[in-house]
């Protein structure tokens, strides 16, 4: 993908990234590329030539599912991708955020604009306007089976394009939501009269589960860089040892995200005062939750690895059906089915949901005080005040919410379409299971972050603090105040959540490695 500017992105076949996923989802705008144009038109010309050979062509002038063996006169075929997407547009639930929908817009036109489903060109440019108008179809986030791809999802997506549905006011708007038929009104154009094969070329793909994990992954990349930052910030405060990040000791066992996590935690502390004062102390060994921090974040990190490998051979992928050849055949098989994205979203959610655990295991550490030697829960005037008691209880209630959401969404399947479609992936369920599981850990790691900037609030140390986790305690204390007595601390856990989602650990961590 080339990103001619910061706000442009251009969708060339084959060259989609998760930074052009990125940059959407933060509301660049969008458009096709020249050879993009090219690729359309031959593959509708293609498609229009096999037409006039009176061929039968599933889902061009076939039904769909178990109908694909009924004939659809010609006459009809226009009717019949009208049909049929009002038909599957029969989703359900909390409709998704906007940013998952951008994508949603993004990914469905570059896997369409390879020019493998026959599709027209003025049928992606009317998808573009829309989203680089910041007119966002309402998509119901329930109802994907993740079979023939996102069926239900995805047919909302494109309803607008006929006059239907609903879209809402994005990117600056007040989110009023509008009509299909009034959000072409805004952008002077009218309802778009389908032709063969496009109906189904737009319903046909991975896109919605595509675009929920990717977006997921982006979000678990800079958690993993937070917590790693909790973790060395917990180790400093509670006078723990670094010995168990030595590069020599984890090169025994080198697995790269266990190498990679201990290089951060030996940089976060390095010129610590405080680790060097305690190199020859009695303890002769931390708490797992400590002492094991490389191993543990060190697998989420090779599990992301996998995960990201996936999604950028997805996000390139073509996942329609049925699909265009170079040899002018036209065939029907099965890329649209969703297991290898439902596998890496199950995958992903366990995890990151590992990261939360240890996290509020460290966070049980720093408020016990027969485990940190500081004063209970945190508190000043423990008893008085209950300090961060109650906030561990939510971490607590978070991490065991995740874990009844990795119970694996791709483990189960069920038959539908008279069981033609006998066989599904749940990968949108998996999705929206990962990106909640994604959204737990990341305020259990706030929190944590917070009790571990308390904890040096209350420590009586001459001693400094190592170079990146002294600028972590600055971030934090320039965000949230030290807690002198209790209030609320909602807009605290907030401020340092927003610290995560907008990458400031992240960026400590790569001044890091840059001055190392």
């Amino acid at each position: 993908m080339r990103t001619g500017d910061p706000g442009r992105v251009d969708i060339a076949p084959g060259c989609i990234t998760l930074d052009g996923v990125a940059a959407v989802a933060e509301g660049a705008l969008v458009q096709l590329s020249g050879n993009a144009r090219s690729s359309v038109r031959e593959g509708r010309a293609l498609l229009e030539k096999r037409l006039l050979e009176e061929c039968q062509i599933y889902g061009v002038n076939t039904g769909f599912g178990r109908l694909a063996t009924t004939r659809v006169s010609d006459e009809q075929l226009t009717r019949l991708q009208r049909n049929l997407l009002v038909s599957h547009a029969c989703a359900t639930g909390r409709p998704l955020e906007d940013r998952v929908v951008r994508v949603m817009l993004f990914l469905r036109v570059a896997s369409l604009s390879v020019g493998r489903s026959g599709i027209r060109e003025e049928v992606l440019d009317l998808l573009l306007e829309l989203l680089n108008a910041g007119l966002l179809p309402i998509v119901p986030s329930q109802g994907s089976l993740g079979a023939s791809g996102d069926l239900a999802p995805l047919a909302h997506l494109a309803l607008p394009l006929i006059g239907e549905g609903h879209c809402r006011e994005a990117d600056g708007g007040n989110g009023n939501v509008v009509s299909g038929a009034e959000a072409l009104e805004r952008i002077g154009r009218e309802p778009m009269e389908l032709q063969a094969k496009e109906g189904l070329a737009l319903i046909n793909g991975t896109q919605g589960m595509t675009a929920i994990l990717s977006l997921a992954l982006l979000d678990a990349k800079r958690i993993a860089d937070a917590a790693d930052c909790a973790a060395a910030m917990g180790v400093e405060a509670l006078l723990g040892t670094s010995r168990a990040f030595d590069e020599e000791l984890i090169g025994l066992r080198p697995h790269p995200g266990a190498e990679l996590v201990a290089k951060n935690l030996r940089l976060l502390t390095r010129n610590s005062d405080i680790v060097e004062s305690h190199t020859r102390c009695d303890k002769v060994q931390d708490a797992y939750s400590l002492r094991c921090v490389p191993q543990v974040h060190g697998a989420t990190r090779d599990a992301m690895e996998y995960v990201s490998a996936t999604l950028g051979r997805e996000l390139c992928s073509v996942t329609d059906n049925p699909l265009l050849l170079p040899d002018g055949s036209i065939v029907s098989g099965g890329n649209f089915h969703g297991q290898p994205v439902a596998l890496a979203a199950d995958h992903l959610a366990l995890a990151i949901a590992e990261l939360g655990s240890i996290s509020e295991r460290r966070l049980e550490r720093l408020l016990n005080p027969d485990l940190s030697g500081l004063s209970a829960f945190l508190a000043p005037e423990p008893g008085l005040n209950s300090g961060l008691m109650i906030a561990q209880y939510t971490a607590a209630s978070l991490v065991s919410e995740n874990k009844v959401l990795v119970h694996p969404a791709s483990a189960d399947s069920i038959s539908v379409s008279g069981s033609q479609e006998d066989h599904v992936s749940m990968g949108m369920t998996a999705a929206r299971q990962c990106a909640e599981i994604v959204r737990n850990t990341r305020t259990v790691i706030a929190t944590e972050l917070i009790a571990a900037s308390q904890a040096f609030h209350l420590l009586d140390l001459s001693e400094s603090p190592g170079e990146g986790v002294g600028e972590c305690l600055k971030l934090i204390r320039k965000a949230v105040p030290p807690l002198e007595r209790d209030r609320d601390i909602t807009a605290d856990l907030e401020a340092v959540v927003d610290l995560v989602d907008t990458g400031k650990f992240s960026a400590v961590i790569e001044r890091l490695s840059e001055k190392s």
